[in-house]
């Protein structure tokens, strides 16, 4: 008889290695999981070895993760560019439930989310209801904030936001 899914919402918090509270997304439109590492490097002894997070995140430690199983994949980036990553099984919890998951170890400095939970890790574990979150969205504000810029200078919002996309 299989188990029970748990309903998650489109965020959630989860548990790795001692850390609680970090904050992963739910994405089920990515195939496998990625987590953001830094200092990825393999040794002359064949060890992957990295750590996790980077030193801009509440919670990076700078303790040094070494793993002798791990595989690499290439995969297309969300800019549409192939990459080569390392991957590695880690364990974490996820509402209470511990699993071991497959992660793609990846420089997520620049995201909203350390943690990516795709297809893989939820498929017969959890039914995914995007009206729930755990971690409030920031869109509406950032849309609030460029909604007050253009009612203050609708021209010289355009302007600006030109200039932007020739930079680009």
């Amino acid at each position: 008889m299989s188990q029970q899914k748990e309903i998650i919402g489109t965020n959630t918090h989860i548990s790795l290695l001692g850390r609680t509270g970090v904050p992963a997304k739910i994405d089920t439109g990515a195939d496998s999981s990625a987590i953001w590492a830094s200092d990825i490097k393999i040794t002359r002894d064949n060890i992957l070895k990295f750590k996790l997070f980077g030193p801009g995140s509440p919670f990076y430690t700078g303790k040094v993760i070494k793993r002798t199983d791990f595989k690499v994949a290439q995969v297309k980036s969300s800019n549409g560019q192939s990459e080569i990553r390392y991957r590695t099984k880690l364990a974490i919890t996820v509402n209470g439930r511990r699993l071991r998951v497959l992660f793609n170890l990846s420089d997520r400095a620049n995201g909203r989310f350390p943690v990516l939970l795709g297809r893989r890790t939820l498929k017969n574990k959890f039914l995914v209801d995007v009206s729930e979150y755990h971690i409030p969205p920031t869109s509406g504000q950032k849309t609030a904030q460029l909604q007050q810029k253009l009612l203050k200078n609708p021209r010289q919002f355009y302007l600006s936001q030109k200039r932007k996309e020739q930079k680009s």
